[in-house]
């Protein structure tokens, strides 16, 4: 089984560097635990500091190494030659393999302020996603469609091919993962019968498409790697009291080190390869030591 991290990229500061250096932070703390890949997300027009992630991963790759990294891009709210383009950059300056994590996005006024349709996101995911393999390729593209442009083609090329993680809940976008994904990515809101019975619906796409199964299915988890038991018992009976973004707190995974590699093993158990953890302490100090605790959740799996 592979751990790696998705780095929160919101934060409620006071100075606006103070964010951009925590995420910097967390990267060397993931670095150091020996964390297997690297991802920050993606948000648009937010009302409070929300770093954004092409910049940053340029600047977080200083801390990595070859390891595998990425991130989540919204397609529907990205040109695909923009996009493709700064990915392409991103794959070029990264040692390793560059992941596209991507999904469809959600919210109304994210979507009118970056001036996209959210009626159109089944076909604008899929649009944008063809576009940009092609470009990938070297090959020329046009589009008339969710977008509207003529023989467009990119450089640099990825200097390797570009690996797709498709997010998605519902059957319907399962199905879409299954299809166009080199690998599907659960969401992280899942309670363990849940992830059951999504990588069950999951596998019989992949069967219904006579596809096999990819050596990568993927699970994002709220994580906190306590000091000890009752710290973890601690902070889960706070997250209990005043609820946690809306979350079953079944899906949140909270404990010592011995008890997460437990509950990442029952993950492992259903059939998922990686693991892909978020803090959810809201305390930068802790959060980073939670991630340093990880090199002990990785020693006991």
């Amino acid at each position: 089984m592979k751990i790696g991290i998705s780095l929160a990229s919101a934060y409620q500061v006071t100075h606006v560097r103070d964010g951009a250096r925590q995420m910097i932070d967390r990267a060397r703390a993931a670095a150091h635990a020996g964390l297997d890949s690297l991802f920050v997300g993606d948000h648009h027009a937010t009302p409070a500091p929300y770093y954004q992630n092409t910049p940053m991963m340029g600047r977080l790759l200083a801390e990595w190494d070859e390891r595998p990294a990425g991130a989540l891009f919204l397609l529907p709210l990205w040109h695909p030659v923009l996009l493709a383009e700064q990915i392409a950059t991103l794959a070029c300056i990264t040692r390793g393999k560059f992941i596209m994590q991507c999904g469809l996005g959600y919210g109304e006024q994210q979507f009118m302020a970056m001036g996209a349709n959210m009626k159109h996101r089944p076909s604008a995911f899929e649009q944008s996603l063809s576009c940009m393999r092609a470009l990938w390729r070297g090959e020329s593209v046009s589009l008339d469609g969710r977008w509207l442009f003529n023989d467009a083609s990119i450089a640099p090329l990825p200097p390797e091919p570009i690996e797709v993680w498709i997010g998605a809940s519902v059957p319907q976008a399962l199905e879409r993962a299954a299809r166009l994904g080199d690998a599907w990515l659960a969401s992280p809101g899942l309670t363990l019968a849940q992830a059951r019975d999504s990588i069950a619906t999951y596998l019989e796409a992949l069967d219904g498409l006579d596809k096999p199964t990819p050596p990568t299915i993927a699970i994002r988890r709220d994580v906190y790697v306590a000091e000890s038991a009752d710290e973890g018992n601690r902070v889960l009976r706070e997250i209990e009291s005043r609820g946690y973004r809306g979350f079953n707190t079944e899906a949140l995974v909270i404990g010592d080190a011995e008890s997460v590699a437990e509950q990442f093993t029952a993950l492992g158990d259903l059939g998922f390869t990686d693991i892909i953890i978020r803090n959810l302490h809201r305390d930068p100090a802790h959060a980073v030591a939670s991630t340093e605790r990880m090199a002990e959740v990785k020693a006991k799996l």
